[in-house]
This record gives structure tokens, C-alpha cells and sequence, in this order.
């Protein structure tokens, strides 16, 4: 497994301040949250436009992240896939999604079930996936919302096919909170699985330190390493909506930890 780090805690910081910590834990990626506060979105001008302040385009944010001798291990943006509503939004704003994470190398966008109709999502995935394919980057399917479990990602992404653009992205307290243990989400997965979201919480869901609540990571990591899984491992500290936590310096050495005890 390869350590990365969510920039989800660092609202505001943007990305200076997310290469300063993930190298200064040992970190090997970041997992880059697409919104304006972190300077990484959509809108991000592509190569050649005018800078105003470094890194402001495109080629510089890979530039930047290169330098520190990181990876960028996915984008983690906001698309609802199975959202009601008409499809051509929804494809529109994931397409471009992708071609920003082309840009950047990113290796995956992260997705959001967000509808209950699996049949929903799986329509758009397919409209999407010769694009992903041509560029060479994967959609990763969370476990929230209303699909929070692996069984529920399962489904859609076997009705969607095309393995090879579309793949799963594990967080490991949404399917447990919901009364599915670890063994029964890898297994659910499979071969799907693509990317991991690690973090910890309370019995009210409040984040805390890894090995300081209830999620069962000491299993998960197990399982994960028995079945010889090496792709990406984030650590997701949402201090953007529990302000109370502790700050991120003090909980990613935990998560780094616990990556390669299981590595």
C-alpha cells in the first residue's frame, strides 16, 4: 500500500500547504480535494494560459507536486452518479473531471453515489468510460451516500461494465456503520477495488486518531494486505466539517503508520 493524504482537512490551505505536510510525514501521494479552496479544479487554466500566482495553472500544479516528489494519487471530486436528473450535467461535469485529472496524471476521480438507482449511475458511467479509457484514468465509486455499503457499489458497477474505466473506492467507516464487516465489503469488491479512504471515528462519527475508535482498521488492514492489495491508502481527516478535531499534523503519522504495518 502506498501512503497518500487527504486534502479535505486543509480548507483554505491550499496546495503549498498540503505538499509542506505530506512531505514532511513521509507521505508517497495527495489525494487532491477539487474545490477553489485548494487552488485545484475544473476551472484550472491548462497549459500555456497566464499565470497570476504559482502554481495557477494546470502544468504547474503537477510541476509543484513533482518537485516535492509526490504523486497525485486521485481527485477527489463531488460528481453524484446516480443523481436525479437528467444525464448530460452529470456526464459534462465528470468528463471534465477527468481530463483535469489526464492533465494533472492523476491516476482516478473520485465519485459519489449520491441517488439510490443503480441503473442511474450505470448509464452514465458507460456514457463516460470510452473517455476515461482514452485518457487513461479510472472513475473510483465511493461507499457513501445511499450505496454506502460494497454490496450497494457492487451492483451499480456491475450493471455498469467496463471494469477497465470504472473501479470501487473503499471508505472503510461508511459500509461498517452500516453493519457490513470488512470481510464481507472486500469480498463484495473484488477485483474492483481501486483506492482505499482510511480514517477513524467515535460512536457518533466524530473523527478521531486511527486505533482511537471503533472502525475495525486492524481487520481491514489484514484483509486488504492478504489480499495483496498495493494501490493507494488516503488518509481523510475532515476537520473542513468537525473544526473541533485535532489538526492533521497531529493524527497523519497514525495513518502513515498504519499504512505500512499493513504494507
Amino acid at each position: 500500500m502506498r501512503p497518500s493524504f487527504s486534502t479535505l482537512g486543509l480548507p483554505g490551505a491550499g496546495l503549498s500547504e498540503a505538499i509542506r505536510i505530506a512531505t514532511a510525514y513521509g507521505c508517497d501521494g495527495l489525494e487532491l480535494r477539487l474545490h477553489p479552496d485548494t487552488g485545484v479544479h475544473v476551472g484550472l487554466p491548462g497549459a500555456g494560459a497566464r499565470r497570476t500566482a504559482p502554481p495557477a495553472d494546470r502544468a504547474g500544479v503537477r510541476a509543484a507536486v513533482a518537485a516535492a516528489g509526490l504523486e497525485i494519487s486521485a481527485l477527489a471530486g463531488y460528481v453524484g452518479i446516480c443523481a436525479p436528473g437528467k444525464d448530460g450535467p452529470v456526464i459534462e461535469a465528470l468528463t471534465a473531471e477527468l481530463v483535469l485529472a489526464a492533465d494533472l496524471r492523476a491516476p482516478g476521480v473520485r465519485v459519489f453515489p449520491r441517488g439510490e438507482d443503480p441503473a442511474v449511475g450505470a448509464r452514465r458511467l458507460r456514457a463516460v468510460a470510452p473517455e476515461a479509457a482514452r485518457l487513461g484514468v479510472r472513475v473510483l465509486v465511493e461507499t457513501h451516500d445511499a450505496m454506502p455499503t460494497g454490496a450497494a457499489v457492487a451492483r451499480l458497477l456491475d450493471e455498469a461494465g467496463e471494469p477497465e474505466a470504472v473501479g470501487a473506492l473503499w471508505d472503510l467507516l461508511h459500509p461498517w456503520r452500516h453493519g457490513e464487516s470488512p470481510a464481507d465489503t472486500l469480498a463484495a469488491l473484488g477485483d474492483r477495488l481501486a483506492y482505499v479512504q482510511v480514517k477513524d471515528a467515535g460512536p457518533d462519527l466524530t473523527p478521531v486518531p486511527l486505533g482511537e475508535g471503533a472502525v475495525p482498521l486492524e481487520e481491514a488492514g489484514a484483509l486488504l494486505r492478504e489480499r495483496g492489495y498495493d494501490g493507494w491508502v488516503s488518509l481523510e481527516w475532515e476537520r473542513t466539517w468537525y473544526p473541533h478535531v485535532a489538526p492533521l499534523e497531529q493524527v497523519i503519522a497514525g495513518a502513515v503508520a498504519w499504512t505500512h504495518r499493513f504494507s
